[in-house]
């Protein structure tokens, strides 16, 4: 990689940091620390990584990147970890894009993109509730990728830890 392309990367994470700092910053959202989305990953950080990718896709693309990296960031903001039983409203992929709607609502002044890319990300799970923006498309998409890599990763260390307990 050349100097200046990680010059450029640097000052692409630098404008990531300070578009969602203020997100970053809310006690509210630092709660998703908290919860388990996929595997071990934390909501707090299945959400950072998709806000990162959905921010350089839509950047490279030249779409509304702020919006995306926000809305990105937004998307799972529910503090339940739906894996325990009636710790949320069931069944738990149908409802939570309501649910985190609902706590961005209350905490940040959401845009019409970003409150529908909070709101479609499920699709097609969600059937009824399609993107109205590329950036939501985009969203969907990275959403489901990076969960794919948690669960994969998640069962990948389960099955280490058998090994070496089997090792022992």
């Amino acid at each position: 990689m050349k100097r200046t392309d990680l010059l450029a990367k640097s000052k692409e994470d630098t404008e990531f940091q300070e578009i969602i700092q203020d997100i970053l910053e809310n006690k509210e959202f630092q709660k998703t620390k908290e919860f388990k989305v996929h595997g071990n990953t934390t909501i707090f950080a299945h959400c950072y990584t998709v806000s990162y990718f959905c921010y350089l896709s839509c950047k490279k693309k030249k779409l509304d990147y702020r919006s995306a990296a926000r809305g990105a960031l937004l998307h799972d903001f529910y503090l339940y970890d739906w894996r325990v039983p009636n710790s949320h409203i069931r069944p738990h992929a149908f409802t939570h894009p309501m649910t985190a709607y609902l706590n961005a609502k209350k905490q940040f002044d959401l845009n019409w993109m970003e409150k529908d890319m909070i709101l479609t990300h499920m699709f097609p799970v969600t059937l009824f509730t399609i993107p109205l923006c590329r950036e939501g498309w985009i969203l969907t998409l990275v959403d489901k990728s990076c969960a794919t890599i948690e669960f994969f990763d998640s069962i990948k260390l389960k099955i280490k830890e058998k090994i070496f307990n089997i090792a022992k």
